[in-house]
């Protein structure tokens, strides 16, 4: 027996684990990593069937996984991870489910901000990325108070998008960039012509200026499980040159080899993508 109360062959086994892990990591390393992979968490539902499990405990089984995906990304050397927790739409849903999903995200998010947890071990930078004030106020509030405490975090980042739709984010950033430009009219900006100030027009800059996701580079990798292979309205804007890799696995059953050939796919397309990015 081991001092941790686990058996000999457990902590054997746990040994080789991370012994193979590290060397699948290093592997890999010969190639390009991506700087930034994006998850849509699609199945906790569903595996909540499979297993006669209640919804709420399939989300909870969900949140665990994404703590082990989130290790196994930062362990590879991605530096931003995003994840689509849940849609504008999912406010559609019944009542019940959308008190439970919100009270499950207030819990998740106090359990990330505990001591030893995997935002301290990583110093993980926490952005939430949406329409914010359409959340429950404790949802807010507590989310609010996560990027406060991790606004000093600087090794890696992770941006949940709550209350979240590319259509909200786009027309979200078209409303502040003509009320940019309306403000450059009042105060004197603008192109003259016939005696009057005409605003320059809203350029492709000044959307991606203005969108939720600014804080973040264009993801490399998009990752949804349960292989379907739609973006489900989630960061339409960002991903035109993404890698898109659609394991069959239910989001709760995501393991490591499902996010090491995501990577293996983008490194094969890599010539391909950096090609486009330049262009």
């Amino acid at each position: 027996m081991n001092v941790d109360g686990t058996s000999y062959d457990q902590g054997l086994y746990g040994s080789l684990c991370e012994s193979m892990r590290k060397c699948i990591f290093k592997v890999l390393s010969v190639g390009p990593i991506p700087v930034h992979v994006a998850f849509i968490m699609d199945g906790n539902r569903r595996y909540a069937m499979k297993h006669r499990l209640s919804e709420g405990d399939g989300h909870k089984a969900g949140f665990m996984n994404l703590c082990h995906i989130l290790r196994h990304c930062y362990d590879m050397g991605v530096k931003y991870v995003t994840v689509y927790a849940f849609s504008i739409d999912n406010f559609k849903r019944r009542p019940e489910e959308v008190q439970g999903l919100m009270e499950l995200m207030v819990e998740s998010i106090t359990k990330l901000l505990e001591a030893e947890s995997i935002v301290e071990k990583y110093g993980i930078r926490l952005y939430f990325i949406g329409n914010l004030k359409l959340l429950h106020k404790d949802v807010r509030e507590t989310a609010e108070k996560a990027m406060k405490v991790t606004a000093d975090n600087k090794r890696v980042v992770l941006l949940v998008c709550v209350a979240y739709t590319s259509w909200d984010e786009m027309a979200n950033s078209m409303d502040k960039s003509c009320e940019e430009k309306l403000d450059e009219v009042r105060k004197g900006g603008g192109i003259q012509g016939n005696g009057e100030v005409i605003p320059r027009g809203v350029r492709v800059e000044d959307i991606e200026r203005n969108m939720y996701m600014s804080v973040a580079p264009e993801p490399d990798v998009m990752i949804r499980t349960s292989g379907e292979t739609r973006l489900s309205n989630f960061l339409l804007w960002q991903t035109g040159k993404t890698a898109l890799h659609c394991p069959r696995a239910l989001w709760p059953d995501l393991g490591l080899w499902d996010v090491v050939w995501g990577v293996v796919n983008y490194q094969r397309s890599y010539s391909y993508l950096r090609d486009q990015l330049h262009k």
